[in-house]
């Protein structure tokens, strides 16, 4: 087991699901390296790859940390973890990474975890509507975001956008889910606060 995931008390069975050894993880030539001082995350088309092929459920994070994060903190919900597929597609999600996912991993239940910052709600609805195949223009003013799909411009004030209230906006339905932590940012931000000192 590693030494630091230990003190930051994921379970074992998280770690021999994921298979973890060091903390680098691989999207495919590029790497994610995680210590207690530090997280370097990579900004690339590729993919960071967890799990069954044959699952029925694929959750997809912006980082292998926070997948970790994710499972250790929400390991009673999933009895069988078999049936999971973790994803994580580094610093900005790209238009190929997506439509490989899709390809792969096609009539799957998609769980989106990314950040309940501003960024990650924006990771939340470029990702779901490119894994619908809709591209997505987003664009900040001092006080609106916009966002351009399928050719009308949709606007939300940055507190209320979420990936529900621009499926209500823009009538998209993607039926994806989308997994918060209750009073953190991120997952790994919670597991990192719980840490045993």
């Amino acid at each position: 087991m590693n030494p630091v995931l230990a003190q930051l008390g994921v379970p074992d069975a998280v770690q021999d699901f994921f298979h973890v050894g060091e903390l680098h993880f691989n999207y495919g030539g590029h790497f994610e390296h995680f210590d207690k001082s530090f997280h370097r995350v990579p900004t690339t088309i590729n993919l960071w790859l967890a799990g069954k092929d044959l699952s029925r459920e694929v959750i997809i994070t912006a980082t292998a940390m926070e997948a970790i994060a994710y499972l250790s903190i929400n390991l009673h919900r999933y009895p069988d973890l078999d049936a999971l597929t973790f994803i994580a597609i580094g610093n900005l999600p790209h238009q190929e990474q997506l439509k490989w996912i899709t390809s792969h991993y096609p009539k799957r239940k998609y769980t989106l975890v990314f950040g309940k910052d501003l960024l990650g709600r924006l990771a939340d609805i470029r990702v779901a509507a490119g894994l619908k195949n809709k591209t997505i223009r987003l664009l900040r003013s001092d006080s609106k975001i916009q966002i351009s799909c399928n050719n009308q411009q949709y606007e939300f004030e940055p507190d209320n956008l979420s990936l529900s209230s621009f499926e209500k906006a823009s009538g998209l339905r993607t039926g994806y889910r989308t997994a918060k932590p209750k009073d953190f940012d991120t997952y790994l931000n919670q597991l990192k606060y719980h840490a045993k000192p």
